[in-house]
């Protein structure tokens, strides 16, 4: 395919060959007000070396390319270890196509098997996936699944979960098939949970470390959805699980969560990469792809795709989803950077999360006007209550090259003076010290 264009004869010929003068006359049921008379004000064309400076100044107008990033909420700035783009970036792993060619696509099928071997032995689940889009829509895939499995309805989502997720839930349930419970204190009791649960409810989701980046209790909430015959949907955070007790050997049914913090950067919020663990009970109603090992003739090992349980290879009523695309190359950086990272890593990793998180939710409290908005334990990222708006130290952030957090008000007004801060293992001593002056910056005069 040539990318280079038309030449005048060329298009000659091609109208001809149409059966029309121009190329206007093409156009001719278009109405004429909507059409342009002139061509847009579009500059060019441009050499390789001016587009790569203005794509550049472009990239450089965002204030992550120059600020040190203390936002969390769902996306976080990990670090992503140079051999992730080396091997992810190969010709053969960046431009591969759907795997439906076994026989060659083994390269691409033994990444998949070791990406759901690596999640299901996170989640402490039986079998996962090949990933889905994002968190997001595997939190959706989990209550689909559920309603299937069980033959009910209702949907509860249970504490402080990503506001993000719940509207996703919202565009796919309809409004009576799902109940928020409300946290108390920034967690969910189990005396709140318990009153929302009946014959009708499907599943319980609960997000661990939640939305405020607090630990949860995953064995009550797995408890009392399995006394009122529903599953429990266990929505993670996979850095974490290096440290907490996997799902799964609590009682979860199903664990999904955003794999972006391992490998991916945040990108200015995408693309993204959805993990999905059940245990082995659930896995002909599991939505996306499953990659299998198997032998040939010889008794070699290798891998084909099995389960696709999608509307384009087994009849529309018997699949389980019409979202079955899997991240395949973000979920092969997630892959690589697992494999590099290693369980000692990822503890290592998770680990100066918290003691570097914690030393700054301690620093923050200490200054006159803010505090810590809950008391529980947390993981990463904590709400610290300002005593200006929220918005206001965002401004004085990014004019000090400093992106402090996120500003919950966005999703509640009642929450407009909290920020939600995370802080990850690249955040240096003295990262931290810039952001406790922008904190400063941002209350002084304020009483």
């Amino acid at each position: 395919m040539s990318y280079v264009g038309r030449t005048v004869e060329e298009e000659r010929r091609m109208l001809e060959a149409i059966g029309v003068d121009r190329f206007e006359d093409l156009l001719a049921a278009i109405p004429r007000e909507v059409l342009l008379e002139q061509p847009p004000p579009i500059e060019g064309p441009l050499s390789e070396i001016e587009i790569r400076r203005r794509f550049g100044r472009l990239a450089r107008s965002n204030d992550a390319d120059h600020s040190v990033s203390f936002l969390g909420g769902g996306v976080y700035d990990h670090y992503i270890p140079a051999a992730v783009n080396a091997l992810a970036m190969r010709s053969e792993f960046a431009t591969a196509y759907t795997p439906y060619q076994a026989e060659v696509a083994q390269g691409t099928l033994t990444a998949i098997f070791e990406f759901q071997s690596m999640v299901a032995e996170l989640t402490g689940m039986e079998v996962a996936n090949a990933s889905l889009y994002d968190g997001a829509t595997a939190a959706v895939e989990a209550a689909l699944l559920s309603r299937a499995h069980t033959g009910r309805r209702r949907v509860v989502v249970a504490g402080a979960f990503h506001p993000h997720t719940i509207e996703v839930l919202r565009t796919y349930l309809d409004p009576g098939d799902l109940t928020v419970v409300a946290d108390r204190g920034g967690q969910c009791a189990p005396e709140d949970l318990k009153p929302a649960l009946g014959p009708e409810v499907a599943c319980v989701l609960y997000q661990h470390p939640n939305f405020f980046g607090l630990i949860e209790t995953p064995h009550a909430m797995h408890t009392l959805a399995h006394e009122a015959g529903a599953l429990a949907v266990a929505c993670c955070d996979p850095i974490a699980l290096a440290l907490l007790e996997p799902p799964g050997t609590s009682g979860a049914d199903i664990v999904v969560g955003e794999g972006q913090s391992l490998g991916n950067p945040p990108s200015f919020g995408g693309p993204m990469l959805g993990f999905f663990a059940c245990r082995q009970a659930l896995v002909r109603r599991m939505p996306g792809r499953l990659a299998a090992q198997t032998v040939d003739r010889q008794g070699r090992r290798g891998f084909v795709l099995t389960l696709q349980t999608r509307e384009q290879h087994i009849r529309r009523e018997k699949a389980t989803s019409n979202i079955c695309t899997n991240q395949g190359l973000i979920a092969l950086r997630a892959t690589i950077y697992l494999a590099l990272m290693g369980r000692e890593g990822l503890r290592e990793v998770a680990a100066l999360c918290v003691r570097k998180s914690h030393h700054a939710a301690e620093r923050a409290a200490a200054l006159a006007g803010y505090r810590l908005v809950h008391g529980g334990p947390f993981f990463r990222e904590f709400v610290l209550e300002c005593p200006v708006d929220a918005a206001r130290v965002c401004g004085q952030g990014r004019r000090d090259g400093v992106l402090p957090g996120v500003d919950l008000g966005r999703f509640r007004p009642e929450w407009r003076r909290w920020l939600l801060v995370a802080v990850t293992e690249q955040r240096s001593v003295e990262e931290i010290d810039a952001w406790l002056r922008v904190l400063e910056r941002a209350g002084e005069g304020v009483r």
